[in-house]
Formats: structure tokens, C-alpha cells, sequence
């Protein structure tokens, strides 16, 4: 093919059905998350009562927001998603500060962690991986390489190539994975509600709606609960990103909405009954003392012995794979849209003439999801985006009212209860925000020394300021891409 006619493939073709698409919201959702993150969850509550108060509550937040763009994406069912919504409802810049976050944290990130989430897990099956380092460079002791390390780029390097094929076979990978993943859960919870020792109904669980006469933890209710719901509530994100690949889906407006609310509705689902499973496998106190934080494993341990870290180990491996899939295939459909808009070098908006896939972003995002992976730094990085990320997420919705009034019929939000959904989803996120940036000043005071890096409102300040760090970015780049007169 010509280099003329390889300048004009720069539009993505729709390809994908409903199911596809909520394959990808619920693949990409389901991670590792849900196998890990419920100990932490019960550490900071202290009963099996809030623990899954937790775990129902921001199921509703994540089915809410899913729901409010479902409105987004039918309206505007472009290339981008996110970005799309937040530069047609505010303009450029926070669409380029979402982009500038998403290239350099939250999407490679999350690939750089769910990649050396999947080595990890192998390496239960396979001992000689591991995360001894066996080569680091002279300026860093944590920047090096290990053969962990080194098959998370290689699994990322395999589904990057897979995935330049063409959307529909990296969607019908995502298909496949997505189906074995809610299989694979479905039977820990038969397994675990058929062989459980009955702990789901046991007294001394607290099942109280309060904080146990006991706790020893100097925070008030208001600021546990939010910091509890951190680790629940992003064990379910990523839903968000079928919507970046919204020119790639038939009839847009019936299929996106439907992957979006059906797609949140199934994992919560799952999840709130999986942790149910884990009370009624596991006493509290072991819930929150798992090894390594593995309930999921623990859980399987009891009903088991000897043979729950290996199921366990296949069953998150392919969760992993699966999750790894959705996201690297749909975030670089952001970064292809922001070179539509030349706020990035022309080269991301290029797509090859056959298979019509951004695949030089995709290659973008493999070399830095690379380089955070083997620096080891990405667990921080993704700590820092959290208060940013819900900050994303309450822009677009306000972006989401803002259109409604001005366009209620193209928007279908023609009357006041339309409305209410978007403006619950904001309270919600904006009283988890409130708290990771107050809530240690409302419980006692900021921790000191070491402690002060890791507290939730050093992390939040710090996610504020890497989101900062794309306006002198931007302002740099439309200077050099001002046009000159004449021209």
C-alpha cells in the first residue's frame, strides 16, 4: 500500500457487538483485586457488617457511574471515551491533563502492575521466577531486572503484538478470558458457600453496622469507611474503558449503554457474593491476617489443603491475562484520539491501513508500561493517582449535567430524575475524595516520619500535583504547534 494511502487510514471502523463490549468492561474490570484487597478492607472496619457495607456501597458508586456514561458514550461514541467527554464538556485542557495521566500513570501503571501481578502468580507454579533481581543499574537498587520482572514484559510484549492484529481478535481473546473469569469465580463461590465451615453466621464476626467496642484505630467511622473503600472500590474500576473504543462498537447508542450498566451489575454481583464466600470459609480475624493479603487463597486453603496457592495461582493467572487484555487494547484508543486532536506527536493517530489499529500507541504504552515495571516504582505511581482519578471521574459527571441542560434531548435527560443518578455518583465520590485529603487531619493529625509518605493525604497532594505537571506540558506544546502566519 502506498504511503497516500496509508495517510488516509486514520479512522477506527465499528466492529464490535454488546457482548464484546461488555466483555471488555467486565474483563477489564476483574483483576486481581478481588482476591487481595478484602483484608485490608476488614483490617480498617473491624466487622463483617461494615466490611460488606463496603463492598455493596461502592458497588451502587461503580454501577452508578457506569450507568451516567452509559449517556456519555451513546451521545459521543468516539475514539477516546473519557478524554472525548471531558474535552467536549470543558474544553482541552483537563481533556489533555486526563491524557497526560492516563499515558504516564494510570494506564501504564496499572498494565505495568497487573503484568508483574500475573509473573508473580506464576511463579507459584514456576519457583524459578521470581523477583531477585539479577541485574540493576548503578543510580537505583530497586531499578533493575528479574526473571519475574522479565516475563511481565514478555506477557505484555505477546498481547501487544496480538492485538496490532485487529480489534476483533483481540476482542474475541477478551471474549474467551472474560468467560473463564466470571466461571472461575462463580465456582469459588459455589465451592466456597458448599465447603465452608459455617463462619458466615458466627456471632463473634460483630455483624453490627458499627466499629467493634475493641478497635484500636484512632480514626472516626466517617474516615475509615472511606479509606476502606479505596482498595474495594478500584478493585472494580476500569469500566470506564470500553469507552474508549466507542468508534469501534455497532449501533453505539443500544450497545454501550447496555456493556456499561450490565457488565458493573454482573462483577459487583460477584464480588459481594464472593465476599460472603470468604466470611463463611474464614473466621474475620483470619480474613484480616491472610498471608500476603491472598484471601481468595486462604479461603481455597481450607477447603483444599495443599492444593489452594496452585488453584489459586491459575485461576488469578488467568484473571490477570484477561484484564491485561481489555486494558492494553482500549487505552491506547485515548492516546490515537489525542493525536486526532494534535495534542500528541501525529504518529500516535496513525493506524495501520489493514488491520485499522492504533498500533504505534500500542507500542507507546508497552515501552513505558515496561520501563514502570521493571523500575518497581508503578505500586507508588498508581498510590498518588487514586485522589486524581475520582477527581477525573467527578469532572466528566459534572460534564455529564453541564450537556444534559444544554442538550436534554440529544442527551435524553429531559426530566429532573434523570438527573439524580450522576448527582448521587458525585456526592459519593466527592465524600471518598474529601476524606483521603482531610481524614487524617479530622482522626488525630498527619502521621510522622516514613509514615507521612505513605498517609493518604501525602498521596492525594502528590496525585494533584502529577496531574499539574501536564498544564506547563500542554502550554509547551501548543506553543510549539502554534501555527505560523502565512501557513
Amino acid at each position: 500500500m502506498s504511503n497516500a494511502e496509508t495517510s488516509k487510514s486514520t479512522e477506527v471502523v465499528p466492529t464490535l457487538g454488546w457482548y464484546s463490549a461488555t466483555a471488555i468492561v467486565a474483563g477489564s474490570m476483574i483483576g486481581s483485586g478481588i482476591f487481595v484487597v478484602t483484608p485490608d478492607v476488614a483490617r480498617h472496619v473491624g466487622s463483617a457488617g461494615l466490611l460488606m457495607a463496603v463492598w455493596i456501597v461502592t458497588g451502587i458508586i461503580t454501577v452508578l457511574g457506569a450507568t451516567s456514561y452509559g449517556k456519555l458514550a451513546a451521545h459521543m461514541p468516539k475514539a477516546g471515551g473519557q478524554y472525548v467527554f471531558l474535552r467536549e464538556a470543558w474544553g482541552e485542557v483537563p481533556a489533555f491533563l486526563y491524557g497526560w495521566v492516563l499515558l504516564s500513570v494510570i494506564q501504564t501503571g496499572f498494565l505495568a502492575a497487573v503484568a508483574v501481578a500475573f509473573a508473580k502468580y506464576f511463579g507459584i507454579l514456576v519457583p524459578a521466577i521470581n523477583d531477585d533481581l539479577f541485574w540493576t543499574v548503578p543510580f537505583s537498587e530497586s531499578f533493575g531486572l528479574s526473571t519475574q520482572r522479565l516475563l511481565a514484559v514478555v506477557v505484555l510484549f505477546g498481547l501487544t503484538v496480538f492485538n496490532c492484529t485487529g480489534i476483533k481478535n483481540g476482542a474475541l481473546l477478551q471474549n474467551v478470558f472474560t468467560s473463564l473469569k466470571v466461571l472461575s469465580l462463580l465456582l469459588l463461590i459455589i465451592v466456597g458457600f458448599s465447603y465452608g465451615q459455617g463462619h458466615l453466621w458466627d456471632g463473634s464476626h460483630n455483624w453490627a453496622l458499627a466499629l467493634p467496642a475493641n478497635h484500636e484505630m484512632g480514626q472516626n467511622l466517617l474516615t475509615l469507611l472511606a479509606f476502606a473503600s479505596v482498595g474495594s472500590l478500584f478493585s472494580a474500576d476500569a469500566w470506564n474503558y470500553v469507552t474508549f473504543i466507542g468508534g469501534e462498537v455497532k449501533n453505539p447508542r443500544v450497545n454501550l449503554p447496555i456493556a456499561l450498566t450490565w457488565g458493573t451489575v454482573v462483577v459487583v454481583t460477584l464480588y459481594v457474593i464472593a465476599n460472603l464466600a470468604y466470611l463463611n470459609l474464614l473466621p474475620m480475624e483470619a480474613i484480616q491476617h491472610a498471608e500476603n493479603d491472598r484471601v481468595a487463597t486462604a479461603g481455597v486453603e481450607v477447603m483444599f489443603p495443599g492444593y489452594g496457592m496452585t488453584l489459586m495461582a491459575i485461576i488469578i493467572l488467568v484473571s490477570t491475562f484477561g484484564c491485561l487484555n481489555g486494558m492494553l487494547l482500549a487505552g491506547a484508543r485515548v492516546f490515537y484520539a489525542m493525536a486526532k486532536d494534535n495534542l500528541l506527536f501525529k504518529k500516535f493517530g496513525e493506524l495501520h491501513p489493514v488491520t485499522k489499529s492504533p498500533n504505534f500507541s500500542m507500542w507507546a504504552q508497552f515501552g513505558w508500561a515496561c520501563v514502570l515495571a521493571v523500575s518497581g516504582t508503578y505500586g507508588t505511581l498508581l498510590g498518588y493517582i487514586v485522589f486524581s482519578t475520582l477527581v477525573f471521574y467527578v469532572v466528566t459527571m459534572l460534564g455529564l449535567i453541564k450537556m444534559g441542560k444544554q442538550q436534554p434531548q440529544e442527551m435524553q435527560m429531559t426530566k429532573t430524575s434523570d438527573f439524580v443518578i450522576p448527582w448521587t455518583y458525585i456526592a459519593a465520590a466527592s465524600f471518598i475524595a474529601f476524606f483521603l485529603l482531610f481524614g487524617d487531619f479530622l482522626s488525630g493529625g498527619l502521621p510522622e516520619g516514613d509514615a507521612f509518605f505513605s498517609s493518604k493525604f501525602f498521596t492525594s497532594i502528590a496525585g494533584l500535583i502529577l496531574a499539574a505537571i501536564g498544564l506547563p506540558i500542554y502550554w509547551v506544546w501548543k506553543a510549539i504547534k502554534k501555527p505560523v502566519a502565512g501557513t
